[in-house]
């Protein structure tokens, strides 16, 4: 197994069930959940110093989402160029999500996701199984949209291990 390879499988292997719609939506209901239940204050919180806030780890989960679905966007229409990685810490240090509103993000979000679903539900079998490059390393679409879930839940234990306990929520 590659160094790549074991990367995302540790995303992989977050995901509960083969059905990647249904934990698209399942992933998005519990995220909303978690921050619909929030305060503007507690969204502003981050569990230590240099950590990301909820805020910024939100937004975090949109840019993400949009960076593979564009590469899962590309790879299914059969784009053969080597797509681009993305320094997610540069991401997040210029989101300005601590200036926005904690709804403004969740609106964002839940955009962003249902825009994955469309494509999900809408892509041929054929497609999701093309094959592409994607920071220097061969993947399929399919496994793109799979990281997405993978991706929020791997965020979602996070939060309810580090950010949720110190905040008094557990």
């Amino acid at each position: 197994m590659t160094d790549f390879q074991k990367y995302i499988q540790r995303y992989l292997d977050q995901i509960p069930t083969g059905d990647l719609l249904a934990e698209l939506k399942r992933s998005e209901e519990k995220t909303v959940g978690i921050y619909s239940n929030l305060t503007e204050e507690q969204s502003t919180f981050a569990y230590a110093e240099g950590k990301w806030t909820l805020k910024e780890l939100l937004l975090h989960l949109s840019d993400t989402e949009r960076v593979f679905q564009y590469r899962m966007l590309a790879i299914s229409r059969g784009d053969k160029n080597n797509l681009p990685g993305f320094d997610e810490n540069e991401y997040a240090e210029k989101s300005f999500a601590n200036e926005r509103s904690l709804e403004s993000l969740l609106d964002e979000y839940k955009l962003v996701r249902k825009s994955s679903c469309i494509f999900l539900e809408t892509a041929s079998p054929a497609a999701l199984q093309t094959q592409g490059m994607a920071n220097s390393n061969e993947i399929s679409a399919e496994t793109i949209g799979k990281l997405i879930v993978g991706h929020n839940y791997h965020h979602l234990t996070i939060i309810e291990e580090r950010y949720l306990p110190k905040l008094g929520w557990m």
